[in-house]
């Protein structure tokens, strides 16, 4: 038997079984050994069989008998089945899923069974209950003492399930491992002086005391010890990333704080103190023999498109190397076909005055700036002629969606590369960008999604990081007031007088499609479709109604988005798919349902998309039930409008597993349990910058290099 055999030549699974875990993502022993379990359970206390009650968790001694395997008369799953007794009577055990439990066990055998009593009807039973052979002599004894040796009982992991794989199966054939000495056969990604720095344990201790921890303490630091490693592995691949950037050269940018300096000052507002920082940020790494690596953090209205433009302008009014003719060129990648063509006409009207040729590239169509019959407009123009020009350098800029990273699209000079909501499309496709040009561009990505510091730091840990935390002056306080289901009128009445004084309203669902009646739980989301149908009916038949939701095609999307854009749509009832990309400043009034079923980071974003006018905008969150802690959350949304505050809070109360997804990042449920590790998530990434620095390629730590290859393949898949 070896660690690294699949989970199929050592166990004999059957095809279920197989697929039910290939589902979690497991193939081999040494993925099996790294499911860490989601919690643990204590054995019950010491009880006799005679008087067990539903819905207690019990430790049990007696003599099994009567084993056997049969399948289920309701659903065909096969069971093993057995009887235990002791003095006071007798109980069924029934193992689903599970049938060759009872191959453990002989007739008589003295056992100790843990498990949770079920039944109905007065009959009892235990099922799934971990049963050990015990000693015969025993009399109800314990199981082990604590840290302050007292007596205390066993610990018992509970992991993340699937169909036909229970927290016993993973218990069983762990311990089979653990018997056969497999998990000793790991090599420690965590180099040796490393783990002595922060008291880890090694690889082999650290499993055992994972799975099969004695006491809390010992699970605690094992899985300290997995966070810890899983980090020190994302920060290597970071690191590494950041080593590769800096050993490719850039185009130099010419007077680039002189061209900001000229841009600045035709803007008709003065620039925040937070802007000028993150333009000087910006422009010092133009200077720099390596293409910038950052990331421009901004909360909703915070001016990133300025900050953009003004290190836009150094790009485009800088000359090619050895060129006395021609610029630099830059391409700004948006997530949506409607913000690339608002983004694209920002551009016209920030640069009509300079003789610089701006582009617009969307599957829908393109577009230049300026038009040779119209200097002021700009005109539509094939696909083949805009690549042609976007090759020979004629385009100094390109405004587009993903359009832009297909291979067709080739740059002449490309020096910066701009991606607008960056976690929208992914580090793959940035990366497809990035490489557009023979010598690397500058890259910036910016988001208004606030990104907890911890966060940031390990997934954009490659990127350096400006934050703009100040507001433009001129944008009117957002008013949010949390309200009852009684209370909806008075939304309806807010979005009418809005609406008579020609602005606009949104109307947000938790879901698209009417719940099943059947899931109880379920029946107060309001859905999108049903909504829409409602409201335009009963509540504002005087008004056209617009639908917007996830499941839509693209296109169909992005003319519901034009047609509310250009004011054909006065009320947009639609999913958090307008949490980003929607820009619609004659939009100020939202009403959101069931607004406890969001995160308060994307509240506080839906929120923002009536932040973008100098009109008062009013947000109303409906919650649907009265829970204190529900109500709490709204509350603190209500009270603060600092994104960066409220996306902590969030981080805090929720966990990044359920803010920002695992499986987009890779991150297994500890790595993403570290996130609120502001401490641990620092001192990874110093322990890796330094051991990339001493050895790129860590050629001294195999282990660690191959857990970070890993890694580095799941960042760069997205």
């Amino acid at each position: 038997m070896h660690a690294r055999d699949t989970l199929q030549l050592q166990f004999r699974l059957a095809p279920a079984q197989l697929s039910a875990l290939k589902h979690l993502g497991l193939h081999t022993i040494a993925d099996l050994l790294r499911h860490a379990p989601a919690r643990y359970d204590r054995g019950g206390g010491e009880a006799t069989i005679k008087g067990l009650v539903p819905g207690a968790s019990v430790t049990l001694y007696g003599t099994i008998h009567k084993l056997d395997t049969r399948k289920s008369w309701t659903r065909k799953i096969p069971v093993g089945e057995a009887t235990l007794k002791d003095a006071s009577g007798s109980v069924k055990i029934m193992w689903f899923h599970q049938p060759y439990l009872v191959k453990k066990f002989s007739e008589g055998m003295f056992v100790k069974a843990v498990g949770t009593v079920g039944g109905k009807d007065g009959k009892v039973y235990l099922a799934n209950p971990h049963v050990e052979p015990a000693d015969p002599t025993m009399t109800i004894a314990p199981l082990f003492k604590n840290e302050d040796g007292e007596t205390a009982p066993q610990l018992f992991a509970v992991y993340p399930e699937t169909r036909g794989i229970t927290s016993l199966w993973f218990r069983h054939h762990i311990e089979r491992v653990f018997a056969a000495g497999m998990h000793k056969e790991l090599a420690d990604p965590v180099p040796a002086d490393v783990r002595s720095r922060f008291n880890l344990p090694d690889l082999a201790t650290a499993l055992v005391w994972l799975h099969t921890p004695q006491k809390e303490s010992q699970a605690q630091v094992a899985r300290k010890r997995f966070a810890f490693e899983e980090m020190l592995a994302v920060q290597t691949a970071r690191a590494q990333d950041r080593a590769e950037n800096d050993t490719l050269a850039a185009f130099p940018v010419r007077d680039a704080h002189a061209a900001a300096d000229q841009f600045l000052d035709t803007l008709p507002f003065k620039p925040t103190g937070a802007q000028k920082r993150a333009i000087a940020d910006i422009l010092k790494d133009f200077g720099k023999p390596h293409p910038m690596a950052r990331l421009l953090e901004g909360d909703v209205g915070s001016g990133k498109t300025a900050v953009a433009a003004a290190t836009a302008y150094a790009i485009v009014t800088s000359r090619p190397p050895n060129r006395e003719s021609g610029t630099l060129q830059v391409a700004y990648m948006a997530p949506t076909e409607i913000l690339a063509q608002q983004h694209f006409e920002s551009f016209v009207q920030f640069y009509k005055h300079l003789p610089i040729n701006i582009a617009l590239m969307t599957g829908s169509g393109c577009k230049k700036f300026p038009s040779k019959v119209s200097k002021d407009k700009p005109t539509t123009i094939s696909r083949a002629q805009l690549l042609k020009w976007v090759k020979s350098g004629e385009i100094a800029m390109v405004v587009g969606t993903h359009a832009l990273i297909q291979k067709s699209v080739e740059f002449q000079h490309l020096a910066y590369a701009i991606v607008d909501e960056q976690h929208r499309f992914g580090t793959k496709q940035r990366r497809a960008l990035a490489k557009k040009s023979a010598i690397a561009p500058h890259f910036l990505s910016m988001t208004a999604t606030p990104i907890p510091r911890t966060l940031a730091l390990t997934l954009y840990g490659d990127l350096d990081v400006s934050i703009l935390d100040e507001k433009p002056v001129g944008r009117a306080k957002l008013t949010t007031e949390v309200i009852c289901p009684k209370q909806r009128e008075r939304a309806y009445e807010a979005m009418r007088a809005a609406i008579a004084n020609g602005r606009q309203g949104y109307v947000i669902c938790p879901r698209i499609d009417e719940p099943d009646p059947q899931k109880m739980n379920a029946l107060m989301a309001k859905s999108a479709k049903a909504e829409a149908a409602r409201l335009a009916k009963e509540v504002f038949p005087e008004f056209e109604i617009g639908l917007l939701h996830g499941d839509m095609k693209p296109g169909d999307k992005d003319a519901i988005m034009q047609e509310f854009a250009d004011g054909r749509i006065q009320i947009l009832v639609a999913t958090s798919v307008v949490e980003v990309g929607v820009n619609v400043p004659n939009a100020t009034v939202m009403l959101i349902e069931g607004a406890e079923r969001f995160g308060l980071a994307q509240l506080h974003q839906l929120r923002g998309r009536i932040q973008r006018s100098s009109h008062p905008p009013h947000c109303f969150l409906l919650a649907e039930t009265r829970g204190e802690v529900s109500l709490k959350r709204l509350s603190t949304l209500a009270e603060s409008d600092d994104g960066f505050a409220l996306a902590e809070a969030d981080l805090a109360a929720r966990g990044a597993g359920d803010l920002y997804g695992r499986a987009q990042w890779g991150i297994s449920d500890l790595g993403m349990e570290a996130l609120k590790n502001a401490k641990l998530i620092r001192a990874a990434r110093d322990e890796a910058e330094v051991l990339v620095a001493h050895d790129p390629m860590l050629v001294k730590h195999p282990a660690l290099a191959e857990r970070t290859a890993r890694t580095r393949g799941e960042l760069h898949s997205e």
